[in-house]
């Protein structure tokens, strides 16, 4: 039987977003986000999303666009820049709920509703103020002894969107740089999986650029597969573009007051990805 044709678009896939949704991001800090998703939800009605994340200028794009009622993170840095402005800025004025955790935790997390099972035991957290600002978290006392530890519940997500190197139509998908950050575990904790991809190739192509151990993201895991050409710009996507500082710069410096904000949406976010494109190369 052949495998079905997973192709998309960027705007179906944002279409079937639901407000008060809870939605996972892939990549981490200011590295391979999938940013011209972000654009579009950022000019999509939807609004009092739950974003779960690793979180760069995905969560603060979303909380200057005024679509986010809690943040679910481990942190939200562009790296460079230690915070994102944007999210602070909406932390600072209560704009947005927190829900913080260190990233070993927000990884078990995630392997907790990739597992499905109801909560992962972990040592982290225990003696730290995690556990009093996050009142919700339990522990439980080991049942092979007396040690008592935290028991994280699962971060089930009902969407979830990442950007790789190269995919194909079947929904298969290749990280080509560094590392694969933790996409896999964003796409299995999801009810709804897409993946946006820099360029698609012929399945048999997938292991000219890299070896079997990049193919970590297979069809079973995705719902749907979008092309799009610098499709994590302005975050890095290695090899196929580093980070780039001028971009972040700008974007940060949007922060500044809503007349910046303003300037930077009209430029950069209400843009079909081809207007994108051109500002970039230009």
């Amino acid at each position: 039987m052949t495998a079905p044709d997973l192709r998309t678009t960027i705007d179906e896939a944002v279409a079937e977003l639901r407000d008060g949704m809870t939605i996972g991001f892939g990549g981490w800090g200011s590295r391979r986000k999938p940013m011209a998703v972000i654009r579009a939800i950022a000019r999509s009605p939807v609004k009092d999303l739950t974003i779960a994340s690793y979180g760069g200028p995905d969560v603060g794009m979303l909380c200057a666009a005024g679509k986010v009622k809690r943040v679910v993170f481990g942190f939200v840095t562009l790296d460079s820049i230690p915070l994102d402005p944007h999210f602070r800025a909406a932390r600072e004025s209560g704009a947005v709920e927190a829900t913080e955790m260190d990233e070993g935790m927000f990884y078990l997390s995630l392997l907790a509703a990739s597992w499905r099972v109801p909560f992962l035991p972990t040592r982290a957290g225990l003696g730290s103020d995690v556990m009093r600002i996050n009142p919700t978290l339990k522990t439980v006392r080991s049942p092979y002894g007396e040690e008592e530890v935290v028991a994280l519940p699962p971060l089930r997500l009902d969407a979830a969107f990442v950007h790789l190197n190269r995919g194909d139509r079947r929904g298969n998908a290749q990280f080509l740089g560094p590392d694969l950050y933790f996409d896999d575990l964003f796409l299995s904790a999801a009810e709804r999986r897409f993946v946006t991809c820099e360029r698609l190739v012929e399945t048999e192509d997938l292991l000219s650029e890299g070896s079997v151990h990049t193919l970590r993201i297979n069809r079973t895991m995705v719902d749907g597969i979008v092309e799009v050409p610098l499709g994590a710009h302005f975050t890095s996507c290695e090899p196929d573009y580093p980070v780039p500082g001028r971009w972040l710069k700008e974007y940060a410096g949007a922060a500044a007051d809503s007349d910046a904000w303003s300037a930077y949406r009209k430029r950069f976010v209400d843009v079909s990805d081809e207007d994108y494109r051109a500002v970039v190369d230009s």
